[in-house]
């Protein structure tokens, strides 16, 4: 409760006065948003309004962001759907509140923005209470449970994605993650099935949201914990052949949703929005995207590299979900680092990751737990609000370009880092 106190005053102090909230909805957060407003207000899914919006009305050459594509010849949104789908009932609610106050009702007015970073606090409490959930199946003490959901908040980009670039997608990609592994881990400990369709329900919002999360499905042999459990936990389902089929239903269902909107807009189920992008497996950076001094989620977000600490107690505990959660880390970095902008353009920190924080905080629940000896379970404590300091220092810094969206270097990095006065001088 503190956490989302504390985390609701930020956002109203950075977003909701003056003309701030105009900048709720920017960068690729324009292109995810741009379904509702399309589909519930203008009904162009081919997006004839952005002219009149982007250029005219919510005018901003420092946020101007064309989101548009091609596609089979029309004009589409480079973005999947998902994220206006988690974003939906919130979007609804700011339409029907504009509408009855009498302000326009745009779909980019001030409530329509606002409320979307309600969607991303709210996503934030899920996300959060689903991770505590979890963390007890790990048998966190509770106040090790508290610290660790202070320092996810606090001390990793989540921050910056729920207050300050709410409309991204990750912070809902964290939420219905940290719900699908939270499930999994409830299916492999009771093995009842009539988990499953939460679980892929789940996976479908996760696919729709961004489709490489999916590979959430290879974190299944860590959420059950031995290769005894997985084992039985597969067989189990596949005893219920009507349960795991209308499962695999909802999973198509949802995903779905995108292709029925691209025949919609261009007459053909399939297109390809991110023309010229791609994945370049042969060449993964996965150096940079941990250590880099232009992006590197260790560098700049440090609590991630210290939460592995948390695979000794792993390894002690189970060397199979040592090996299932190593290797899945691996995995991730590996595809995410072979995407050709390994850097994923603006961004604090590596973005990408901050969906599945979820799974370094478990690794962090069990290192603050696993520590007998007193004296160095407060030094780790230590160091952990240590580098929240840290984390909120950089964010403060990044927030005013003190360390550049997509160009820093080592030079650059030195020279401000952690000077803070540089910026109250």
């Amino acid at each position: 409760m503190i956490i989302m106190v504390l985390m609701t005053g930020v956002s109203s102090n950075l977003n909701w006065s003056k003309d701030h909230w105009k900048t709720i909805i920017i960068s690729d957060g324009k292109g995810y948003y741009a379904y509702l407003p399309a589909i519930f207000i203008y009904h162009d899914l081919n997006f004839g309004f952005f002219d009149k919006i982007e250029r005219v009305e919510y005018f901003d050459p420092n946020n101007f962001y064309d989101y548009r594509s091609n596609g089979n010849g029309k004009v589409i949104d480079k973005y999947y759907c998902g994220t206006a789908l988690a974003e939906m009932p919130f979007f609804m609610a700011a339409h029907a509140m504009s509408s009855l106050a009498g302000q326009k009702a745009d779909g980019y007015s001030i409530l329509y923005q606002i409320f979307i970073n309600v969607a991303s606090l709210f996503y934030l409490l899920a996300g959060l209470l689903f991770l505590n959930a979890t963390l007890s199946f790990y048998q966190v003490r509770e106040w090790d449970k508290v610290l660790v959901l202070f320092a996810a908040v606090f001390g990793t980009n989540l921050f910056y994605y729920t207050v300050r670039e709410p409309a991204m997608s990750h912070i809902f990609s964290f939420a219905f993650i940290a719900g699908f592994l939270y499930y999994s881990k409830l299916y492999f400990t009771s093995l009842k099935t009539k988990y499953l369709p939460v679980i892929a329900l789940a996976l479908g919002i996760i696919c729709l949201i961004r489709p490489v999360n999916g590979l959430v499905i290879l974190a299944l042999p860590f959420m059950a914990g031995s290769y005894e459990t997985f084992r039985t936990g597969i067989v189990n389902a596949l005893k219920k052949p009507f349960t795991l089929a209308g499962g695999l239903l909802i999973v198509l269902a949802v995903i779905a949703i995108q292709p029925v909107i691209y025949k919609l807009s261009t007459g053909i189920f399939f297109v390809d929005s991110y023309i010229g992008e791609g994945f370049s497996f042969s060449r993964p950076e996965m150096i940079n995207i941990l250590f880099s001094y232009k992006k590197g989620l260790f560098l700049y977000t440090p609590l991630y590299l210290v939460s592995l600490a948390g695979g000794y107690f792993l390894w002690k505990a189970s060397k199979f979900s040592f090996f299932a959660w190593f290797g899945f880390f691996i995995l991730i970095t590996y595809v995410f680092s072979s995407w050709w902008c390994w850097y994923y353009g603006g961004s604090f920190s590596s973005r990408v990751y901050v969906e599945f924080l979820p799974l370094f905080m478990i690794l962090l629940g069990l290192t603050l737990t696993g520590i007998r000896w007193r004296k160095l379970k407060v030094s780790f404590t230590a160091l952990i609000f240590l580098l929240i300091v840290i984390c909120q220092i950089q964010t403060y810094q990044y927030r005013y370009y003190q360390i550049h969206w997509s160009e820093m270097t080592k030079e650059k990095y030195w020279d401000v880092f952690l000077r803070i006065d540089k910026l109250i001088k």
